[in-house]
């Protein structure tokens, strides 16, 4: 049994300011994660600073259309938005597919932003992982690999990215702000998760004490024609085999703006801007959706277990892509 301290923060300067002090502290906010990680001895912090009596949990809408979700909002509360489920189907969608109502209820939105890889091996203290324990190896390589990562990895690491909700943000071209002891400043999401690459150890380019405070949806008109399409091998609660978050502008049958993510098949929330491009000015039919998504796919590095992967996900954005087109008589 470890003893570990507990502080409750008032205010986000005070927050930031216990955690960059001591760097072997933590922010704690839903805890959804982070708690299954103390119990397995996989996390080892001597302080939680909980952060939940922090005033960051209102969702605004702003008058160019656009959205700010603060960092404490829960996941069930942004997904259930007007603002959301009108102007970003997408965004609501991997909500409320991302995880059970319970869950929902208590994750905030920051946290899933943080939540670290479901690889059993990052999850067993006892399993070699690059993640855990830098230089140690990765066990995933040879081992159990069923679940793992076809794009984005390295010798060092092909842990999947977990979030559901990051696919959808990605896709969006969403902000994310944290503060620190140096101010406030702005990571546009896609750069806010790092490939494995030689430091798989380092997933975020967060210093040590900055705190998200909120994420910043830009207006995207082609975003209410949007959706997010999630395979998994169970309906039930499970995380994505392969999942694509699509918005369309469409105009004459041809694609004149395209959004593209895909989930469960990389290191990190993976932006499409291969197919992206290949769709634009295209006509939008089965041909042109089937082109894309083998384009995007092309580097995938499968392994014997995961190889069906490539696949599935070729065929997860093609059917995504046709929902979407078909859209355009319900959403304007």
């Amino acid at each position: 049994m470890r003893a570990i301290s507990y502080t409750r923060a008032t205010d986000v300067p005070g927050a930031v300011a216990a955690v960059t002090n001591d760097p072997g502290s933590s922010f704690l906010a839903g805890g959804t994660t982070e708690v299954d990680l103390l119990r397995l001895d996989v996390l080892r912090p001597n302080r939680l600073v909980d952060i939940n009596r922090l005033p960051l949990a209102d969702i605004e809408d702003r008058a160019d259309g656009g959205l700010v979700i603060g960092a404490l909002a829960r996941m069930s509360e942004v997904a259930e938005a007007p603002g959301v489920v009108e102007r970003y189907p997408m965004l609501s969608q991997s909500l409320l597919l991302g995880a059970s109502a319970q869950l929902r209820h208590m994750a905030s939105m920051g946290g899933n932003l943080m939540q670290r890889v479901r690889c059993s091996y990052y999850r067993d203290p006892e399993s070699a992982c690059n993640k855990r324990v830098p230089g140690s190896g990765c066990s995933a390589l040879e081992g159990v690999h069923r679940g793992h990562a076809i794009l984005g990895t390295s010798e060092h690491c092909i842990a999947t990215h977990p979030s559901d909700m990051a696919v959808a943000l990605v896709a969006l071209d969403a902000v994310v702000e944290v503060e620190g002891v140096k101010g406030t400043r702005t990571i546009p999401v896609d750069d806010f998760f790092l490939l494995p690459e030689d430091t798989p150890e380092r997933e975020h380019p967060l210093t040590p004490g900055e705190l998200i405070t909120a994420i910043e949806v830009p207006a995207l008109p082609m975003a209410r024609r949007s959706l997010y399409l999630k395979v998994r091998d169970r309906e039930s609660y499970e995380f994505a085999l392969a999942s694509a978050a699509v918005a369309l502008a469409l105009e004459d049958g041809v694609i004149r703006g395209a959004r593209l993510a895909l989930g469960g098949v990389a290191t990190k929330p993976w932006r499409a801007h291969r197919a992206e491009e290949m769709l634009l000015g295209q006509p939008a039919d089965e041909d042109t959706f089937a082109r894309a998504a083998a384009a995007e796919l092309a580097p995938a590095v499968t392994r014997p277990m995961n190889a069906f992967k490539a696949e599935l996900a070729r065929r997860t954005v093609v059917r995504a892509l046709r929902t979407a087109a078909a859209l355009r008589g319900e959403r304007a």
